[in-house]
């Protein structure tokens, strides 16, 4: 309208499908099945001045999060609810929004801090150690959105997260290796360090105090003959050394945990 299209105009575009509308006052040019980045365009503009990406989509959008079922937006005044939209109301600093490959978004640090009050704690640290390897640090540290808003119901989770960072290596590189940290969590085990190198080798987790290794078989990785043979090469020279070699699957790790944490519970 301030290009001075009348409302009359628009409709003859929608009429003749040279504009579909997304939202109210928000329309797709000339086809209708949008990529995701403009579905998240679309929804921060829906939201109105100030609105940004946030929480999961702006997790997934900075590679710190898998999926977002919806679009979440925070806007720093209610508004009516959108279908397909997950509002959220703050008032946001400037240092805690950006605009990322166009887009309206919360920095790195403040999507971490939001998404803490709606994930898990691993889901959290997974996220935060993903933030690190991608180096998405920005200016305002997490610790300085912990102490510039003290009582948001994820700060407990954050301040875990960090704590249990501090105490060694949690970057994961599969699917596998996060099963097998979820379940030493929820068992109170001490965590190992992962992905480390141990007489020369790189394996997949260690406890060192106790001389313990752990090796996590996927058949991906394993399932050839030569990788068969090299491992076991690796499992004989570690053990020469005086290490513990453990090998676990993921069949044991889905259908047998109890057994599996009992059986570490007595090697750790």
């Amino acid at each position: 309208m301030a290009l001075g299209l009348s409302a009359e105009a628009v409709d003859v575009r929608l009429e003749g499908s040279r504009l579909h509308r997304i939202y109210q006052g928000v329309y797709a040019v000339g086809q209708r099945h949008l990529r995701r980045e403009a579905r998240w365009m679309a929804a921060v503009l829906a939201g109105g001045p100030g609105a940004v990406l946030s929480y999961r989509s702006a997790g997934v959008h900075w590679g710190l999060a898998h999926r977002d079922q919806v679009v979440e937006v925070t806007v720093p005044n209610r508004r009516r609810a959108r279908d397909g939209i997950r509002g959220h109301q703050a008032t946001l600093a400037p240092d805690e929004r950006t605009i990322h490959e166009a887009i309206p978004i919360t920095t790195p640090n403040r999507t971490l801090f939001d998404l803490a009050s709606v994930l898990r704690e691993r889901q959290l640290e997974r996220a935060i150690n993903e933030a690190e390897v991608r180096r998405l640090w920005d200016h305002t540290s997490l610790a300085a959105l912990l102490e510039r808003y003290p009582r948001r119901r994820g700060n407990p989770v954050i301040r875990s997260a960090l704590e249990r960072r501090g105490q060694g290596s949690t970057v994961t590189r599969s699917e596998l290796e996060e099963l097998f940290v979820e379940l030493l969590d929820a068992a109170g085990l001490p965590r190992p360090e992962l992905n480390a190198v141990v007489q020369s080798f790189e394996v997949d987790a260690v406890w060192r105090d106790r001389r313990l290794i752990v090796e996590l078989d996927g058949r991906d990785f394993h399932s050839t003959a030569a990788a068969f043979e090299r491992d076991r090469a690796r499992d004989r020279a570690l053990q020469a050394a005086g290490w513990h070699v453990v090998r676990l699957t993921y069949r044991q790790l889905r259908d047998a945990p109890d057994a599996v944490l009992a059986d570490l519970h007595r090697l750790l």
